[in-house]
């Protein structure tokens, strides 16, 4: 898996790797969200302030508090017990940060985050390969380049690591993760072996960029769903030649704001449903806003790392006719999270239901089945369904 920002975080991962999960497939980042919004955050799902949806705690969020209250009397870590709490509710998608972590949390989803500029994949034989450096990072004045071999991280060798992992292992834990603190790599170009050690910095990501293909197609790729990306996704559109055919590419993006994605829908769609979710029993729904333009001929890119935010726009793309979906079938994180403060001042987000496509179909542990199927020269065939819908 590759690219920038991914947003979802499993259970398994605590803390520090929960923060850096976030963006899985990148080697570079700090945290960012899976879920609605976050505690003081604008804008929730539909309308309803961040605040309301807080009032109706899920089935095991009393039980979460209370952890954290009675280890927090205790002098105990109310972190820690909270996530002993959320492990033994079976939440796969919980997680719990401290008040600064969260802080982070909410950074990222403005597009700031810490880390040293590399974007990476593990290859099919375990290594771990540079994909991208961005300029002016610390990896680019270090001389990293695109398709160098990380081989370490502080010492740790990370060859068959899952990506998560060697994430997990740049970021560094909480405390330690700040601009400013040092991270060793090992990297490996042909056959001259190095070490560097880097210095983290502030960064900040670029969730929607475009490029015009050779054929005319235009090109809009979304990294992440983090504030103000909904907007950038329709300006983005409403600047592309009037001949042009749209590929909307999500591959790689695992979520973000489901308010974004609602917004780049309506960069689509003239109004109507883009999904359904249940919110602890209670049936809610998300609307397009009208004016969206309904005709040019668009395609969805997707594949196993488009994820959360990304699929809910995926899922009313598809159903309600407006794009070809084409790519490999998507990773399935269909959950809703809500946030709430914990005693200590720390944040539990945890789950409280699931949301459905316009059709009804139910996307967590499913994904989208893509209307072709295509993986190794996916964007080709992509250009070749526009021409067919008449770009």
């Amino acid at each position: 898996m590759s690219g920038q920002d991914p947003f979802c975080r499993p259970r398994c991962l605590r803390r520090g790797a929960a923060l850096t999960f976030v963006f899985a497939s990148v080697l570079a980042t700090g945290a960012a969200t899976g879920s609605f919004g976050g505690p003081g955050a604008p804008g929730a799902l539909d309308g309803t302030s961040t605040a309301a949806l807080r009032a109706t705690p899920g089935g095991h969020r009393q039980a979460v508090t209370e952890a954290a209250a009675e280890a927090m009397a205790a002098g105990e870590s109310p972190v820690e017990a909270a996530e002993r709490a959320v492990s033994r509710s079976g939440d796969r998608w919980g997680a719990v940060y401290s008040e600064g972590e969260y802080e982070e949390f909410e950074e990222a989803l403005d597009g700031a985050y810490t880390g040293v500029g590399l974007w990476a994949r593990r290859e099919t034989n375990g290594r771990i390969q540079v994909t991208r450096v961005r300029d002016g990072s610390p990896a680019a004045d270090a001389g990293i380049r695109q398709g160098d071999r990380l081989r370490s991280v502080d010492g740790k060798g990370v060859d068959g690591r899952p990506v998560t992992e060697v994430v997990s292992l740049l970021r560094g834990d909480a405390e330690d993760a700040s601009a400013g603190t040092t991270v060793s790599l090992g990297l490996q170009r042909g056959t001259r072996a190095w070490s560097e050690t880097l210095r983290r910095a502030r960064l900040t990501t670029d969730p929607v960029t475009v490029r015009r293909l050779t054929g005319g197609a235009t090109v809009i790729k979304v990294a992440a769903f983090t504030r103000g990306s909904g907007d950038r996704v329709r300006t983005a559109l409403d600047r592309a030649p009037a001949d042009s055919g749209i590929v909307l590419d999500l591959r790689g993006n695992s979520g973000g704001l489901v308010t974004e994605a609602v917004t780049a829908a309506s960069a689509f769609l003239d109004g109507g449903l883009v999904a359904t979710y249940d919110e602890n029993g209670a049936q809610r729904a998300l609307h397009a806003d009208p004016g969206g333009d309904t005709t040019r001929p668009l395609v969805a890119l997707v594949d196993g790392g488009t994820m959360s935010a990304a699929e809910l726009l995926t899922g009313a793309l598809q159903d309600r006719g407006r794009a070809v979906v084409v790519g490999s079938r998507t990773f399935g994180k269909g959950s809703v999270q809500m946030p709430s403060r914990l005693p200590d001042g720390s944040v539990a987000e945890l789950t409280v239901g699931h949301y459905r496509t316009p059709s009804g179909r139910g996307v967590d542990g499913r994904g989208i089945t893509p209307d072709l199927e295509a993986d190794e020269g996916a964007l080709e065939r992509a250009e070749t369904v526009l021409s067919g819908l008449g770009q």
